[in-house]
């Protein structure tokens, strides 16, 4: 899914604060994702809007940690209250962040959803909200 077009400033932050940061240039839509990983993380499913690298800046990083999460990816979290705040592709140009992190309002919206065949069974998704089932169905990113 294409980063908006509109360049903009958002900021977030983890819940005690000492994880803020700010994006300055288009962020994408959210998807929601319902994998394993994600419902684990966040104790639910993960709504996670994207952006380049390079438009991530650090205001205060004193509490971000980094869990390797997979072969392939890495979490960034806040290691003094959990706050689960980031997802990074290894080699990968652009970087999640937990939508829920952004100070609102975003004027973002939910795209989708990915991989719903592992969302648990209390999550009802709306009908006509687009879906993928797996890796190999989801939407392409940047």
């Amino acid at each position: 899914m294409p980063l908006g077009d509109c360049v903009q400033t958002a900021q977030g932050a983890c819940l005690c604060g000492s994880v803020r940061f700010e994006v300055h240039g288009p962020l994408r839509d959210s998807l929601a994702c319902h994998c394993n990983q994600c419902r684990k993380t966040s104790g639910h499913y993960w709504s996670a809007t994207q952006c380049r690298l390079e438009d991530l800046h650090w205001i205060q990083d004193a509490g971000l940690t980094w869990f390797r999460s997979s072969e392939r990816a890495r979490r960034g979290f806040c290691r003094h209250c959990g706050s689960s705040l980031f997802w990074q592709l290894d080699g990968h140009g652009f970087i999640s962040i937990g939508t829920g992190t952004l100070d609102g309002p975003t004027g973002l919206r939910t795209l989708g959803h990915i991989y719903v065949k592992d969302k648990s069974d209390y999550v009802d998704i709306a009908p006509g909200s687009p879906q993928w089932h797996a890796d190999r169905d989801k939407p392409p990113l940047n």
